[in-house]
């Protein structure tokens, strides 16, 4: 039996809403796993560079804390997947879309740190000028406009009461 959605207007059961949300969801996700997965591929190959040794402590500090969110992150990317095929064939479909969900935002914000450790270690190695947290503050403001208000406000906006 189908029923109309009240919010968006589809008929779709709640069984075909959770495949749909699903597929949605692994679309959103393949991009940022993608992201991270580069970016953290990158973090692990510095260690191993002659430079990596020459950098002050509080560089090194800082390279430990962006490897280790870097880390987070994939795992937290990857974890819906690995739910995914936990629960398959459990006919509990918009359980694993809601916990997915979740984790896919905690990982992107373990991203959203992880690019910040990043660009400031680099920049703070490549130029040691004071400068530096000025500029990393600008694209974390930059991040979280795209990221966060952007689409909360379109959210807000665009929602139609109920």
């Amino acid at each position: 039996m189908r029923r109309a959605a009240p919010d968006d207007g589809r008929s779709e059961s709640p069984a075909e809403r959770a495949d749909r949300q699903w597929e949605e969801l692994v679309q959103e996700i393949r991009v940022a796993q993608t992201g991270v997965q580069i970016l953290f591929g990158f973090l692990l190959t510095v260690v191993f560079t002659p430079h990596f040794q020459g950098l002050e402590q509080t560089d090194k500090t800082l390279y430990i804390v962006t490897v280790v969110l870097g880390s987070l992150a994939t795992g937290a990317l990857i974890a819906p997947v690995v739910f995914h095929r936990i629960v398959t064939g459990r006919h509990m479909k918009p359980q694993a879309v809601a916990w997915a969900s979740r984790l896919t935002a905690v990982g992107l914000v373990l991203l959203f740190a992880t690019l910040v450790g990043a660009l400031f270690l680099i920049l703070r190695v490549a130029t040691h000028d004071a400068f530096v947290p000025w500029l990393v503050s600008g694209v974390i403001a930059w991040y979280l406009l795209c990221w966060f208000v952007l689409p909360m406000w379109a959210r807000f906006h665009h929602t139609k009461d109920d």
